[in-house]
């Protein structure tokens, strides 16, 4: 056992004597394993520092996005309320379209577009949910009023745009609609059944209204249309016939001059002929019609009593 072991000579110059020291193996084992110890534990304790300072970097930058992220969903929460005042104004102006449009009204549980069933986004699902419960709630509430907005906006221009249909159907129809005196002048013969006729002295159907007035004086279509017929015809003389849509039909009598010609299109108002005293007349006057769908009606069932020339 004695025999086991190292010396070592340490020598410092010629004049110091020389020292000599055992140093068995197993201290040397013993050494390297100590310090194949103290290295690890070394190692460990950079590792677990390193790692505590990347985990407080992580950390910190994390708090950051997350401050960021709440920043920007407060700015988001301001503008989804802006949105959703605009959303309700646009609202009332598609009530007042619809009810001058003549539509029903949405019911306001429509309005609220609600969505529900299997596949529809939860709170418990939201991605953030399980990192941060605050912020997940936030988040999907801005992001399910989004939505909401988005359905309604829709909604509202779908029944915007069925009202301006609407509207303008409308429009259409009263501008082919008949409701202007075409004369300025005196009412001198109604509408009738059996009306004594001046000149063949007995009772005939007097299928519109006669309007005396000076020779020359300008006839005005009674609505929009597209001229029919322009020309002679027998008993009205020179006349003209106005086919206005909807069923309408306008017929202007006895005209001195046509200024209008077949397939033309017209507008209320426009001068299409002037008053005279052709085909069987006794003196210059407008005979005026008013056709429904084929059938005489009397003209001033149409007449506005603010339109007379």
């Amino acid at each position: 056992m004695d025999r086991d072991r190292w010396t070592v000579l340490l020598v410092k110059d010629e004049r110091t004597p020389v020292r000599q020291i055992d140093v068995r193996p197993s201290w040397i084992r013993g050494g390297l394993y100590g310090l194949s110890a103290l290295l690890a534990v070394v190692v460990v304790a950079l590792g677990w520092i390193g790692f505590q300072g990347n985990a407080r970097l992580q950390a910190h930058r994390f708090s950051e996005e997350n401050r960021i992220l709440s920043g920007e969903l407060q700015q988001m929460r301001g503008e989804v309320d802006q949105l959703q005042s605009r959303m309700a104004s646009l609202a009332e102006k598609s009530s007042r379209f619809r009810t001058l449009a003549g539509l029903d009204q949405i019911p306001r549980e429509v309005l609220e577009v609600g969505v529900g069933g299997p596949g529809t986004p939860t709170l418990d699902s939201h991605p953030l949910r399980g990192t941060d419960p605050e912020l997940s709630d936030r988040a999907f509430a801005v992001e399910y009023d989004l939505n909401a907005l988005e359905r309604r906006a829709d909604l509202l221009s779908a029944s915007l745009g069925e009202a301006t249909d609407s509207l303008l159907a409308h429009r259409d129809l009263l501008e082919s609609t008949p409701s202007i005196l075409p004369t300025a002048g005196i009412l001198s013969s109604g509408f009738s059944q059996a009306r004594y006729h001046p000149i063949y002295h007995r009772a005939r159907p007097h299928w519109g209204v006669d309007i005396a007035a000076p020779e020359g004086t300008p006839i005005l279509a009674a609505a929009k249309g597209r001229v029919k017929k322009a020309g002679w015809e027998t008993g009205y003389g020179n006349m003209v016939e106005i086919d206005h849509g909807y069923g309408y039909e306008t017929v202007y009598g006895h005209a001195s001059k046509l200024l209008v010609r077949a397939g033309q299109q017209v507008e209320r108002g426009d001068v299409i002929a002037l008053v005279g005293s052709t085909g069987v007349a006794t003196g210059p006057n407008l005979h005026y019609e008013v056709r429904v769908d084929g059938e005489p009606t009397n003209p001033m069932n149409f007449v506005l009593p603010t339109s007379v020339p």
